[in-house]
């Protein structure tokens, strides 16, 4: 079999070490060696251009306005409040204003400079942030249900994603050695029984459920974790592998797929059962195709029994019948709650996950002012929200006035529930791979929608949409009840027919449509939606009954 060019790099890359110096230190030009874009992935960074110069640069004969984009890894999405301040203040000197939260619960900066690409690292090592591994063929950010309201339970299942996390981590010493200039380690501490010179064929995604909360789409992931709850003690994990939401426009042989369960797991097996799930993939995937590498065509391939013996096989555990759950909600728990513990939290809409200051919220001025306090930590959501967190009892009135001081109470109370259930990726400027806008559109397409929810009374409705400017689907839009994906500039296609919940994904309804086509399109299905629909029917449902797709 041939490999593609990426598994040769991968290969040939000392332990992702590349030519990344060198091409660090070449100041002739903003760019990487091409072979370095590939492994710069793996340190948690791409490099992109500013794509709305691209045009003017080009007519004066310069290369293009090359920077990179930093992702952190945060499993389950935890910030202290000295690790915000850092954040903050690293977003305000080597990258563009705007801090980016993602749908995995971390962020990510963009226009950072190549020179500025090491000072960044190094100041969020100092408050023990990186970037390892969160981009690549390797263990993404491991996400678990955001809202801490589960009594105990809740920071009990949020270790495992540290857990997973570290278990998951490459060994390669290569990122401490280019970024922060540590010494090298030997080769036999650096020694990979897990990823050893190959990595995975292709990215691989971990999420956990605790239900009755569905917020981590969590069969949308190669590896679905939902934990079991019984007498409100944690008894162990469903697992489910295969989900994955990437594909390409006209390639039949791509497609977003959820994840199959497997069984159940005690919780004390889930670490050796997803290491073993990890293992194969590494050994069935493919890696001649890229675009066929993903945990779903693997399984696919072999076939769910055959993948599920084989997991059997090499971690020794046998997966019991699933166990009974219940998920009921995907959307974030806005406004003020308190914990078992007395502890309080805010959860904030910030629109389509961009963290910056406006005339209406004063975002990074807020939460900066509530990192200094030392009052509180931050968590993210997967829906691109930020719970401001852990505040006591005796704090809650100074973190108050200052979420109310900058907006930020303001602008989540006022927005309407699709508003706030709304989800878009970065895509242009920066993406390479967007055809199409996304969350700098997305906010104005809705206000368009909401006019239509209004005039047929459904603004009560908790619509799920979701923007992506390219098929990959980094913004989950093939799990949306309507999912716009983007096609060429201006244009998508429109997908109908989720569940609410996250356990059915939609279907294609209607190609490449222009902004006033999708209005249009909208305008009926909402005038009929609410004609015909039966009680508390979700639109998704709706649709499917209807047989609209």
């Amino acid at each position: 079999m041939a490999e593609s060019i990426v598994e040769k790099i991968k290969k040939a890359s000392k332990g992702l070490r590349g030519t990344l110096k060198e091409s660090l230190s070449d100041e002739h030009t903003g760019a990487i060696r091409e072979s370095d874009q590939a492994l710069i992935k793996f340190h948690g960074m791409y490099m992109q251009d500013d794509r709305d110069r691209r045009d003017e640069r080009a007519e004066k004969k310069l290369e293009r306005a090359f920077s990179y984009m930093i992702r952190l890894r945060l499993p389950g999405g935890l910030l202290n409040a000295q690790q915000w301040r850092a954040l903050h203040e690293v977003s305000e000197e080597y990258s563009s204003p705007v801090i980016k939260i993602t749908t995995r619960q971390t962020i990510q900066l963009h226009g950072i400079l190549k020179h500025n690409i090491k000072p960044t690292i190094k100041d969020f090592d100092t408050v023990k942030l990186d970037s390892i591994a969160a981009c690549g063929d390797v263990n993404r950010n491991v996400i678990v249900s955001a809202h801490p309201r589960f009594s105990a339970i809740h920071e009990q299942i949020f270790l495992y994603a540290e857990k997973l996390s570290k278990l998951l981590l490459p060994k390669t010493n290569a990122y401490y050695e280019i970024w922060l200039d540590k010494t090298k380690i030997s080769a036999e501490e650096e020694k990979d029984e897990l990823y050893q010179d190959r990595y995975f064929p292709r990215k691989f995604k971990i999420a956990i459920a605790i239900p009755p909360y569905n917020d981590v789409d969590v069969f949308t992931n190669d590896v679905g974790i939902v934990a079991i709850i019984e007498n409100n003690e944690l008894i162990g994990f469903n697992v489910a592998a295969g989900g994955g939401m990437g594909m390409t426009h006209g390639n039949a042989a791509t497609y977003p797929q959820l994840a199959t369960v497997l069984g159940f797991v005690k919780k004390d097996d889930l670490l050796k059962v997803v290491y073993e799930i990890a293992t194969t993939q590494r050994d069935f995937g493919n890696r001649e195709d890229r675009k066929l590498a993903r945990l779903k065509y693997t399984i696919d391939r072999l076939g769910i029994d055959a993948f599920k013996k084989e997991v059997e096989a090499r971690s020794g555990i046998s997966f019991q019948p699933e166990k009974k759950y219940e998920l009921t909600i995907r959307h974030d728990e806005y406004g003020w709650h308190q914990n078992h513990e007395g502890l309080f939290y805010y959860t904030a809409f910030v629109e389509t996950g961009r963290v910056c200051d406006d005339e209406n919220v004063q975002f990074k001025k807020a939460f900066y002012e509530i990192a200094r306090s030392g009052k509180a930590q931050f968590r993210f959501t997967c829906n691109q929200n930020i719970i401001v967190s852990d505040i006591k009892p005796g704090d809650k009135y100074e973190i108050e006035a200052i979420l109310k001081k900058y907006g930020v109470i303001k602008t989540t109370e006022a927005a309407s529930k699709v508003r706030r259930n709304a989800v878009a990726c970065v895509a242009l400027n920066t993406c390479p791979l967007a055809l199409a806008e996304a969350q700098r559109y997305l906010p104005s397409l809705i206000d368009k929608i909401e006019i239509l929810l209004n005039k047929y009374r459904l603004n009560d409705e908790e619509l799920s949409i979701r923007m992506t400017g390219c098929p990959n689907g980094c913004g989950r839009p093939y799990a949306a009840e309507i999912g716009f994906v983007g096609t060429a500039y201006g244009k998508y296609n429109v997908y109908l027919g989720a569940d609410a919940l996250g356990k059915r994904l939609n279907k294609i309804y209607k190609e490449n449509l222009d902004e006033a086509e999708i209005l249009s399109s909208l305008d009926k299905l909402f005038k009929d939606f609410s004609a015909d629909k039966n009680a508390n029917e979700p639109f998704g449902d709706y649709v499917l009954r209807k047989q609209i797709v």
